[in-house]
């Protein structure tokens, strides 16, 4: 077996974190050597700093780990960033400065016209930025950055529909408690309910890097496509399902629709990487799917399902969507982002 490449993660006790730590614990080409967290962790054994909160258990290999300061140069030149937004505008690119390539979940510097927003089966091309990045910020390292954990399903749903000539999206989103990360939203507020608002900036990430994202020309260029977002949390625990209306230009049949999203495939699927979903996108025939509780988890939670494709006498188009928000829509993405630079040299 070759050997892997040690990587870090800062953030490491919080909800995501957890997550990237859970994805990295026997992953065949990074192993995490390095784990990093505020001052109030700085010191502690991870089991004593980090209360575990997913539901495999907390891997051995970390138990006894001492958690670092989220220092530059302290760890490995590779770091996965569960840093909340605010420590991440102040950190994360003082570690690219040093030389670190940071694997960045925060939206700190997800609009930033020199870094990559990142879906490795959508805009794998926009890692060319980097090299921009590093001549143009004066960086020795760099960033990388996933989506918000609703424009990564959204995303990937309208990818295959671009050669149709996608024009306008409308997209309700119902979106899982544990995206407010923990202990979230107070139980009072959410059983039995459903509360037509997230902060944060929400509507407006889902709207924005969507056509980041679904842009060419290395990203320089967003999309022309408009969406508009109306966000929604919901008493689920794991995955964010969304209703996606879209106008498409040439109007194809609802077959050619199902056929494109069954077809559509990317650099992790061509490359295997190892943590890639195949297919890229579930299309199911059910007319009740997909549903957060049986079909989160898909493809170890890669995967993102779509359901219920057919006419729109409003726009043109319109299906279900659904993934798993801190998996595919946070840590995992950040991982398949990792091993998609990897395969191409770039790490």
């Amino acid at each position: 077996m070759s050997q892997r490449i040690d990587v870090g993660v800062l953030g490491a006790t919080g909800m995501v974190g957890q997550q990237f730590i859970a994805r990295l614990a026997n992953h065949p080409w990074f192993q995490v050597s390095w784990l990093a967290a505020s001052e109030r962790s700085e010191g502690k054994g991870y089991a004593e700093a980090a209360p575990w909160r997913l539901a495999t258990p907390m891997p051995e290999f970390c138990r006894g780990m001492k958690v670092d300061g989220c220092v530059p140069g302290r760890g490995p030149r590779i770091v996965f960033s569960a840093l909340d937004a605010k420590a991440a505008d102040e950190i994360e690119h003082v570690f690219a400065e040093a030389g670190h390539i940071v694997l960045s979940n925060a939206r700190s510097h997800r609009m930033d016209p020199l870094v990559p927003l990142l879906i490795p089966e959508v805009n794998a091309a926009h890692l060319a930025l980097l090299a921009r990045q590093r001549s143009e910020k004066g960086w020795k390292g760099g960033v990388v950055t996933n989506p918000n954990c609703a424009t990564v399903v959204l995303a990937m749903a309208l990818a295959p529909l671009r050669q149709f000539g996608l024009r306008r999206v409308q997209v309700t989103t119902m979106q899982a408690v544990s995206g407010a990360g923990y202990p979230g939203v107070p139980s009072l507020d959410i059983l039995g309910n459903l509360i037509p608002y997230i902060g944060g900036g929400e509507e407006e990430k889902i709207e924005t890097e969507t056509r980041k994202i679904l842009g060419d020309d290395d990203s320089r260029g967003p999309h022309q496509v408009v969406v508009s977002a109306q966000v929604n949390r919901v008493p689920v625990i794991d995955g964010h399902t969304m209703t996606i209306s879209a106008e498409l230009e040439i109007r194809p049949s609802v077959d050619d629709v199902v056929h494109a999203m069954k077809a559509f495939r990317g650099k992790p699927q061509e490359l295997r990487l190892p943590t890639a979903p195949v297919p890229a996108l579930n299309v199911m025939s059910e007319i009740n799917r997909p549903q957060p509780r049986l079909d989160a988890d898909l493809g170890a939670g890669m995967t993102v399902s779509i359901g219920r494709v057919r006419a729109c006498p409003v726009l043109t188009h319109k299906l279900v969507a659904l993934g798993h928000n801190t998996i595919r829509g946070a840590a995992g993405a950040s991982v398949l982002n990792a091993e998609l630079m990897k395969a191409e040299g770039l790490l």
